[in-house]
């Protein structure tokens, strides 16, 4: 996206949760080019969010790091209430935090599988939310426009890979509640949308997927590669300016390579 300009994200105060590597990373300084406030939210991954926070602020950008684990619903107000506090406004809210936690058969999930999956993936999109919706009713109260951005996954539409079925269930929440919370908010000019990551190349893959895992799915992808992160940015810059799809609403923009065509 270098080089291209959207106008109405300039100024706008926007936290990206799961900031500090990945799409998450790449979506922060995306942001901070279009001349953004972005909340850099982190939660163990200090190191990378530090150096990415002083790159921005080196470069010219007013960025902030907010720390929370984003598994607690405390943890996930705490967030975007630190967020608007810090730039006396919030404009939008990219909800990225997530992961997969651990490659499990249905078969053999637990509750306690499912808790710590669902608590990362699903709960604390939905507490972000909410907490941050009187926020964004007064920034669209404002400026005529506010929006909510989801990070869901192919895996919400596929089932996933071998033993990535609740991840990807967790992610099938998410992907509904992107169309239902579009309903109730348009109303107050928020604007809620989602992006579909299929398989990219970042620590998430580093952390779940083996080489051969990663070379079955990449003989499944029409583009002959795996994804980058910065091949999501522009998605979210998309769904981020109203100029842009002040007309798209509840939408799942898939970004795979044309693994899948839904």
């Amino acid at each position: 996206m270098d080089g291209v300009r959207i106008p109405d994200l300039a100024g706008r105060a926007i936290l990206v949760t799961g900031a500090s590597t990945g799409i998450g990373a790449a979506l922060a300084r995306a942001y901070a080019a279009q001349g953004a406030q972005v909340g850099i939210h982190y939660n163990r991954s200090l190191d990378a969010a530090e150096a990415l926070c002083s790159e921005l602020v080196l470069g010219g950008a007013v960025a902030h790091l907010i720390h929370a684990d984003m598994t607690t619903g405390e943890g996930a107000r705490r967030a975007v209430e630190a967020a608007a506090q810090h730039f006396g406004r919030l404009d939008g809210l990219v909800n990225n935090a997530g992961g997969m936690v651990r490659r499990v058969a249905y078969a053999d999930a637990t509750e306690a599988d499912y808790d710590e999956i669902m608590d990362l993936n699903a709960r604390s999109v939905l507490v972000a939310c909410t907490a941050a919706i009187p926020h964004l009713k007064a920034a669209a109260a404002e400026r005529g426009d506010a929006f909510i951005i989801n990070t869901t996954s192919i895996a919400a539409r596929n089932g996933g890979s071998g033993g990535a079925g609740l991840y990807g269930s967790s992610k099938g929440f998410v992907s509904t509640m992107t169309r239902g919370l579009a309903k109730e908010l348009i109303a107050y000019g928020i604007r809620v949308n989602a992006v579909a990551p299929g398989v990219i190349a970042t620590p998430f893959h580093e952390r779940y997927s083996t080489k051969a895992q990663l070379d079955a799915q990449l003989v499944t992808i029409p583009a002959g590669r795996l994804g980058t992160a910065e091949d999501c940015a522009g998605a979210y810059l998309f769904l981020s300016s109203k100029a842009l799809s002040g007309y798209v609403l509840g939408q799942v923009i898939e970004v795979n390579g044309g693994q899948l065509m839904p």
